[in-house]
């Protein structure tokens, strides 16, 4: 797929600002303005876990898989739980809810975040948190800048699938077998079409 660039650049210019306030030690606005008792939280590896291709990292002893994934922000309670944070980006009329069938993948995101930072050690909240950034359409002009209102929009995650998930993608990946094709994967379906276009 292309590269979404614009939402990359939201993604950046995010934790650029929430870095700010974690070197404060102090929590940003819209966890003040949302009732969230948190800060950002430091660590030595944040860096790495929020990097494209080595991310958080868990070895699966059962499977011999090891399970990645780069997030975005990590907060702190005072109890010393995390938070897991996405940030996500869009341009649409409204609110920005979690409510499409499509976001079910970012839930299962989030979900997996959590289950491999508690595979890490680290005692992770079910509470996890997106900041959404929505580009306003209802202005005058571009004039050189994109406005965007932010939502913080809490998610409580359920990680109980993961396990064995987790077991039956091993499971997959050792079968000689092929599995059959899914109603709705796009993945199946590019196949089925171009297996169509070569007959």
């Amino acid at each position: 797929m292309p590269a979404f660039t614009l939402n990359s650049a939201v993604d950046v210019l995010l934790k650029k600002e929430f870095d700010i306030y974690r070197a404060k030690g102090e929590p940003h606005p819209i966890m003040r303005e949302n009732g969230v008792d948190a800060i950002p939280y430091s660590h030595p590896d944040l860096d790495i876990w929020r990097e494209n291709f080595k991310g958080l990292e868990y070895h699966h002893k059962e499977t011999n898989l090891i399970i990645t994934g780069a997030i975005d922000d990590v907060w702190v309670q005072p109890s010393g739980q995390l938070f897991i944070v996405d940030y996500k980006s869009t341009s649409k009329n409204g609110e920005v809810t979690l409510d499409d069938e499509w976001k079910e993948a970012y839930k299962r995101q989030m979900e997996i975040y959590q289950w491999i930072m508690r595979n890490m050690g680290f005692d992770v909240s079910d509470t996890g948190y997106f900041v959404y950034a929505n580009a306003r359409k209802d202005l005058d002009g571009f004039n050189g800048t994109l406005c965007f209102d932010v939502q913080l929009l809490p998610y409580a995650g359920d990680s109980s699938w993961v396990e064995k998930a987790v077991r039956d993608a091993q499971l997959c990946l050792a079968s000689d077998q092929i599995p059959r094709c899914q109603d709705g994967c796009e993945y199946c379906n590019y196949q089925l079409l171009t297996k169509n276009l070569d007959n």
